[in-house]
């Protein structure tokens, strides 16, 4: 009977243990991504705060949030890429949409979709998914800024990303990203951003005629570049990535509105409670789509006049982008690329 009693006393004892230390690793997991969100939250807070300060809002780059979340916060990298081709192609992107600005004489429709190809095509040169650099490389167009500061400026935050990344990697905050190069059908490639800046093309006409072009703000760009991707997870959930895109947008419209214009409070404010309120959502939902980060921020360099009508111009753009990508982008590319959101 003792016997019987010392067996079940040790396998309780060894359930116990098991289950403490299953307990201990969530709970250490949780502290590390808290750690990454508060990271992420200040690397926003200080970009915009050294862009009021120094008075210059070509520092502010909205896609820094998304680079935050997708390389800090996400568990796994969601592109298929290394460090040197984040640092190359951000730069390269940023640096080409100032250039397109400066000296390209052409309709802004002309301007954006040359950025667009431009893209695609750094992005099957170097073998990767790294859609962000859309966003960078249109962003200058549509603000239609041409100094180089901005290229500057996306040069360093991209080297902070991937110096934190690789930091966080080497102190196991977060799992080594191994990089695998994309394999590209060229063929394919050609065809596919054809099709992509043929639909975009005419899309734009009406919202770039009627000046409403953040009906098409470029992290919805990158969010349709996405979703035509056939193997794209975030195909599986279109209506969240909707309102999340739309959801974002509201709420930094709103606290630009309220924080900033009505109550007089600096934007690096706005900022702050803006990307604690996205990272709660995020976490919650466990969706890290990374052009969310990007729309958050758009409001918070745009003129106070668009603030207003933004969240529902994303909403519409949100709804007409993905139905387009998923209707019109079905052929399996038999390409081995495929992200991670």
């Amino acid at each position: 009977m003792f016997l019987l009693t010392n067996v079940k006393y040790k396998k309780l004892n060894i359930f116990y243990t098991y289950f403490s230390i299953i307990y201990m690793d969530i709970g250490i997991l949780h502290r590390i991504r808290i750690e990454r969100y508060i990271f992420g939250i200040l690397m926003a807070l200080s970009m915009v705060l050294v862009a009021e300060v120094s008075g210059e809002n070509e520092i502010i780059f909205p896609e820094i949030c998304a680079l935050t979340i997708g390389a800090w916060v996400s568990e796994q990298l969601p592109w298929r890429t290394n460090k040197r081709r984040i640092f190359f192609l951000m730069s390269a992107a940023a640096l080409f949409g100032v250039i397109v600005v400066k000296y390209v004489p052409l309709a802004l429709i002309f301007q954006v979709c040359i950025c667009f190809g431009f893209t695609g095509f750094i992005l099957t040169l170097c073998k990767t998914n790294f859609v962000p650099i859309i966003s960078a490389c249109i962003l200058p167009v549509y603000l239609r800024t041409s100094s180089w500061i901005y290229p500057i400026s996306v040069s360093f935050m991209a080297l902070i990303i991937i110096i934190a990344q690789w930091q966080m990697e080497k102190h196991r905050f977060k799992p080594v990203n191994n990089f695998i190069p994309c394999e590209f059908d060229i063929n394919f490639q050609i065809v596919k951003w054809t099709k992509l800046l043929v639909v975009f093309a005419l899309l734009a006409l009406i919202p770039f005629k009627t000046h409403q072009i953040y009906f098409l703000a470029p992290p919805l760009i990158v969010m349709f570049t996405e979703l035509s991707n056939i193997d794209s997870p975030a195909r599986k959930k279109p209506l969240y990535i909707i309102g999340l895109m739309t959801f974002s947008a509201f709420i930094g419209s709103l606290l630009r509105l309220v924080l900033n214009i009505y109550m007089g409070m600096p934007l690096f404010v706005c900022t702050t409670v803006a990307c604690v309120i996205l990272f709660i959502t995020l976490d919650r939902l466990k969706i890290f789509f990374p052009p969310a980060g990007a729309i958050l921020l758009i409001p918070m360099i745009l003129d106070k006049s668009l603030l207003i009508t933004f969240p529902f111009e994303v909403f519409i753009g949100a709804i007409f982008l993905t139905i387009c990508a998923l209707f019109l982008f079905k052929q399996n590319d038999k390409e081995d690329c495929s992200p991670s959101f």
